[in-house]
């Protein structure tokens, strides 16, 4: 698997608003202890409130890489950006980028890490060589994120829910699965830029072996229920092996977003199509709770939601940003 070097200096660019640097701030709230600062050239109007250091700055204190955080428009990484990276590398850090352009892609960028033993790492492509899934079960404990949509809160879910657990004494670990998620825990498969023959082993080799009462944590990707990314949702399933699953949903969306002609399936219907897929692999599978993105709702509106899904499941409901997920790893871990 792909490992990043921390702590991370934070780079900004010359962006001007908030959505376009969600990489950033995910960072900085998911992993702040491996955060030094950020920076950002003069132009920028969005900051982190962290520390600004300089490349050169950052890489005294010890600085292990700059990140970019910032998702430019169409995945292109502006090519006046690129002193700042370059700077970075002369003085001896990785640069870090989960944008569709390739660092490698630019001779500037290539020479400053030769120059300065730095490392490029385009943490949205991989060139690392998976095997086909084995289904061979693994030792240890393992819980899978999965959702009626993409972008709904699987990667937020599987990080508040490892909080959770570690919270409680018991031992857990995050399973990136997508590039801020890779970010954050500084290692992990983007399985979304796997071959498709190899996706479930790529999710095997990221859940290895483990101890009895480890749990992996892992995050989720896409939908089975998408026309284009349920391909990657079945193979991350397969493999995942998971031991228990988390139902994540947007009660916003009717429909696929930016698919109208596919509806968005009632919540049974989806669990019990995600429970006959992860059978394949562990016929013992249990869905253990929903976790809503519930930002389109008031606090009564999301309260009364809670309770009538909670009734009509049987299972807890949680929203990672708006009371926490105690009542999931309650579930998680009751037997």
């Amino acid at each position: 698997m792909r490992q990043l070097r921390k702590p991370y200096l934070l780079f900004l660019g010359d962006v001007d608003l908030k959505s376009d640097a969600k990489t950033a701030f995910g960072l900085r709230d998911w992993c702040r202890n491996d955060v030094m600062g950020e920076w950002s050239l003069p132009a920028a109007t969005v900051s982190l409130d962290l520390p600004r250091h300089s490349p050169s700055q950052a890489a005294a204190l010890g600085a292990g890489s700059i990140v970019v955080g910032v998702a430019a428009v169409g995945g292109v990484l502006p090519a006046h950006w690129l002193p700042e990276l370059e700077a970075a590398l002369d003085a001896g850090m990785d640069v870090v980028s989960g944008l569709h352009s390739r660092l490698t892609s630019f001779p500037s960028l290539v020479q400053a890490a030769q120059r300065g033993g730095g490392r490029l790492h385009d943490v949205r492509h991989s060139d690392q060589v998976f095997a086909a899934g084995t289904g061979r079960k693994r030792s240890g404990q393992r819980v899978l994120t999965v959702g009626t949509d993409c972008a709904l809160g699987k990667k937020y879910t599987a990080l508040a829910l490892t909080r959770a657990l570690t919270a409680r004494g018991v031992p857990a670990t995050f399973r990136a699965t997508g590039q801020t998620g890779i970010m954050i825990a500084g290692a992990g498969v983007a399985v979304d830029a796997v071959i498709a023959d190899f996706i479930a082993g790529a999710a095997e080799a990221l859940s290895p072996d483990n101890a009895a009462d480890h749990w992996d944590v892992i995050e989720g990707q896409g939908a089975l229920f998408h026309p284009a990314y349920a391909g990657v949702t079945l193979g991350l399933v397969h493999g995942s092996q998971p031991d228990a699953l988390v139902l994540c949903h947007d009660p916003s969306r009717d429909t696929v977003e930016g698919y109208p002609d596919c509806p968005i399936p009632d919540l049974q219907h989806a669990i019990d199509r995600y429970l006959e897929a992860a059978r394949l692999t562990n016929r013992q599978v249990r869905c253990v709770g929903v976790s809503i993105n519930s930002s389109s709702l008031t606090d009564a509106q999301w309260q009364a939601y809670a309770a009538s899904v909670e009734l009509k499941l049987g299972l807890p409901v949680v929203d990672p940003m708006r009371g926490g997920v105690d009542a999931l790893a309650d579930a998680l871990l009751a037997r």
